[in-house]
């Protein structure tokens, strides 16, 4: 047996007694409750990620029952959420659970990193909170803790840090523990050693800290380089009746691929492309939104529709404007439905 690191034997004494162990995914060897768990958290809160988690297990409470879902379904449950490729990977990843490993997940970090959605550092997780495998990860917050625990310099996000941070991470490894452990580190980066404001004087860790003994915690990790981001604009027209708003399902693949938006473009090219007659038309304030690789600007125009043909044909659907805020729609979108009522419909 190797002699276990201070870091890892500190950490894994202070998980036992101060870690999080309520968390609604916790206390199961249950692989496809883990996995769902792990997908969530991905880049989304903790807060954020219990109550889409009850309403999953609610419609999908195995891994069959997702896979033989419809994908519109899945898409609705993951609304609000974002990073909307994890909806589809996670659909794709449950068929193919299902259809290649007869509907449980493979036990080993290897195996289950070739499952789609399913990278590297979740992979680990999985096999070390499913199965016990000892396995590293190295998500976001993982790499923090690193990076200020042992005074790693350069963009974690770069081929070089990247590599060091993995090979760290699994010399760091105990032999025992290890779901303690990986908790242990989790925990650590997400209620202690957080971007902004870390809690130095509660870390279990803080002695040996480069970052702390230096007074770089704000400077470590070291930050991206900046880029200028993109700005896009779009015009997205919401059709209304009355009662209802008019929607189109987005392709499968791309921005929002799967969800519920308004038409998209000037409003009588958009009438005219879905048989619509309008009357009023009705600019509402833009409203911007950021996305990882660009922030867009959806200018709103609220049309009322006088006369109407052959929509369904074009691949819309009327929704009730009360039921659209809870509907398979993105965000921003939601938001803008929000405007739509206050404004009467």
């Amino acid at each position: 047996m190797t002699a276990i690191n201070p870091f890892t034997e500190q950490l894994i004494a202070w998980q036992k007694v101060a870690g999080r162990h309520d968390l609604p995914w916790q206390k199961t060897r249950d692989a496809y409750r883990i996995w769902l768990s792990e997908i969530m958290l991905q880049q989304t809160q903790v807060s954020t990620v219990i109550p889409y988690y009850a309403r999953f297990l609610e419609s999908f409470p195995d891994v069959r029952a997702l896979a033989a879902a419809p994908i519109e379904a899945v898409i609705e449950h993951w609304a609000g959420l974002g990073y909307y490729a994890r909806a589809r990977n996670l659909h794709r990843c449950a068929q193919q659970v299902v259809a290649v490993h007869g509907g449980k997940f493979p036990d080993s970090a290897e195996e289950l990193a070739a499952l789609p959605g399913i990278g590297r550092s979740t992979a680990a997780a999985i096999a070390a909170f499913a199965f016990g495998r000892r396995a590293a990860i190295l998500d976001g917050n993982v790499k923090r803790v690193l990076c200020r625990q042992f005074g790693i310099d350069g963009f974690p996000g770069s081929t070089a840090i990247d590599r060091r941070l993995w090979a760290l991470a699994e010399s760091l490894l105990p032999d025992d523990n290890i779901e303690v452990y990986t908790q242990g580190l989790m925990d650590l980066g997400a209620t202690l050693c957080t971007r902004s404001r870390p809690r130095c004087a509660d870390c279990p860790v803080a002695g040996a800290c480069v970052a702390r003994r230096e007074g770089r915690q704000a400077e470590l990790p070291t930050a991206k380089p900046r880029t200028r981001v993109p700005e896009r604009q779009a015009t997205f027209v919401l059709f209304t009746d009355g009662q209802r708003l008019l929607f189109e399902r987005r392709p499968p693949s791309g921005l929002w691929g799967g969800l519920l938006v308004p038409p998209e473009g000037e409003p009588a090219e958009v009438a005219a492309r879905l048989g619509l007659e309008i009357g009023e038309i009705q600019p509402l304030p833009p409203l911007k939104h950021a996305f990882t690789h660009f922030r867009l600007t959806l200018v709103p125009m609220l049309c009322r529709v006088t006369a109407q043909s052959g929509v369904a044909e074009r691949g819309c659907e009327w929704v009730e404007i009360v039921r659209a805020v809870g509907a398979g729609v993105p965000t921003p979108i939601r938001k803008l439905i929000r405007q739509v009522a206050s404004a009467g419909g």
